[in-house]
């Protein structure tokens, strides 16, 4: 058994959202993303599938040119190669589910050049 929390020791970075990787199984990685309102992931493409939980806030989740309002308790599945961008309205924790085979190393990329 495995267990992390998404509101315990949440820390935010200045000037770009923060990762943490809170747990990793057999099949995925679940990751905390920290944002501070105004914050963006500029867009960016995964190789593999992924599922985002908005877990407090809001955001706008950039798709193909169409933008998503997403708020508390909204999910969104994406398949692999789909190119996507988040902006924070607000300050806001996301979870992001990936595939074990993804590398949280290219998430952080994403953060740090956003």
């Amino acid at each position: 058994m495995k267990i992390a929390s998404l509101s315990n020791d949440v820390q935010y970075h200045e000037s770009r959202p923060t990762i943490q990787v809170l747990m990793e199984t057999e099949s995925s990685k679940e990751i905390r993303i920290a944002f501070q309102k105004g914050q963006v992931m500029k867009e960016h493409k995964t190789p593999f599938p992924i599922v985002v939980e908005i877990f407090e806030g809001a955001i706008d989740f950039g798709v193909n040119g169409t933008i998503c309002h997403l708020k508390k308790g909204d999910l969104v599945a994406l398949e692999g190669g789909v190119p996507h961008d988040l902006k924070a309205l607000e300050t806001s924790t996301v979870r992001l589910s990936l595939n074990k085979a993804d590398s949280t190393k290219r998430v952080e990329d994403v953060a740090c050049n956003s």
